[in-house]
């Protein structure tokens, strides 16, 4: 029997937070603890900043310890789309960007990486050509990718990629920022930002400047960002430990409508089939449907190969943009928000942390503007 709405990331070990009561004061309050939220308070707490970080959930509750485990370079767009569509020098300077924090991941979460690259499967003749096409422009801009054909599929092998535990990664950044002093608190979702006031139902934070660093239901945080990012529902599951195969790194497949990867115990954790459900993943509501898990679990038998019974299934919530650039902008005095990721924000979320720590502290955009291009209103 499968366990509801539990990520196979979970080990049960964790204790979870206290809540906020009462009123408190920092310099920053960050909004979200998750990937991006803890990297914005580690670079706080490196500049003696006073911190304070809340969570509706708990460390890690939303898509940063939900997702597929999977860390890639790039921006959100295949490279040859990037290129195309932001252009070969904010492409390339992105692609940099990721691959530099590849390893500061891994140091911030020690035991939780594994450098295994990972492939991306053509799913039919189109597909075939368009890796073809990814193949040619990074071999030109001189980054490494390889053309492969096995067992396992036809397509391309991206050697710099990561597989990694997200939730093991936030529960071990928790642990860290609190031994340095910060104050992090669960159960404690937003009501209100009144100024630079976070207002929550037992308790408020006076600070200087607030971070809302969620991305599944940011525009109902900030609803200035509605139609600018939409929120949508990933949903995966997740089997015993099986031998019946061998995956060796992260498989992105149907451009990457599909993936999965197999965990260290032999397990295989397999998300996908958003586009297939329609409307219906255009939700906030972070539950698994049937629809989406039969469809899951057929991809599962009939594609993968996969006999051993599922144990886990779960859903989380992404937020999505039309550019495939993240949110990251100060969208009112003293107020930032990080989100947006489409998907992809185990990387580019905390990029995003730590350029938005030097544009709210420091003045310095250039790293939100070569994250964001044209999708920025940073000075506002």
């Amino acid at each position: 029997m499968s366990q509801s709405n539990v990520p196979v990331w979970d080990d049960g070990q964790w204790t979870p937070l206290s809540a906020l009561t009462g009123d408190v004061s920092a310099d920053s309050c960050v909004i979200g603890l998750g990937g991006t939220g803890l990297t914005i308070i580690e670079e706080l707490l490196r500049r003696d900043e006073r911190v304070i970080g809340i969570d509706a959930g708990d460390v890690g509750a939303g898509a940063a310890g939900r997702n597929g485990g999977f860390l890639l370079a790039g921006a959100y767009d295949f490279y040859h789309d990037a290129v195309r569509k932001h252009g070969r020098e904010r492409a390339r300077a992105i692609h940099a960007a990721t691959l530099a924090e590849l390893p500061r991941i891994a140091a911030a979460a020690p035991g939780t990486v594994r450098f295994t690259g990972s492939r991306r499967l053509a799913a039919d003749e189109w597909e075939l050509d368009d890796c073809r096409a990814q193949l040619e422009a990074m071999r030109a801009d001189g980054l490494a990718c390889e053309w492969i054909e096995d067992a396992l599929g036809v397509g391309l092998f991206l050697p710099a990629d990561a597989s990694f535990n997200p939730l093991a990664r936030c529960r071990a950044m928790a642990v860290q920022a609190r031994a340095e002093g910060a104050r992090l608190f669960a159960r404690t979702p937003v009501q209100e930002i009144v100024g630079t006031r976070v207002i929550t139902p037992h308790g408020v934070v006076h600070c200087a400047r607030v971070f809302v660093a969620v991305d599944g239901r940011l525009e109902l945080l900030l609803p200035e960002l509605i139609g600018r990012v939409r929120t949508a529902r990933l949903q995966m599951l997740a089997t015993a430990p099986t031998t019946e195969c061998r995956i060796p790194c992260p498989m992105y497949y149907r451009e990457g409508y599909e993936y999965w990867q197999q965990l260290p115990d032999g397990s295989v954790a397999l998300g996908g089939f958003r586009d297939r459900a329609g409307e219906s993943e255009w939700s906030t509501d972070a539950i698994p449907t049937e629809p989406v898990q039969g469809m899951l679990e057929d991809f599962l038998r009939s594609h993968i190969g996969v006999a051993a019974p599922v144990t886990h299934r779960w859903a989380a919530c992404a937020g999505y943009t039309d550019t495939g650039l993240p949110i990251v902008e100060q969208v009112r005095e003293g107020v930032w928000a990080l989100g947006g990721y489409s998907g992809t924000g185990n990387v580019i979320g905390a990029l995003a942390a730590r350029a938005v720590v030097g544009a709210a502290l420091d003045g310095d955009f250039f790293a939100v503007r070569t994250l964001l291009g044209e999708n920025r209103r940073t000075e506002s």
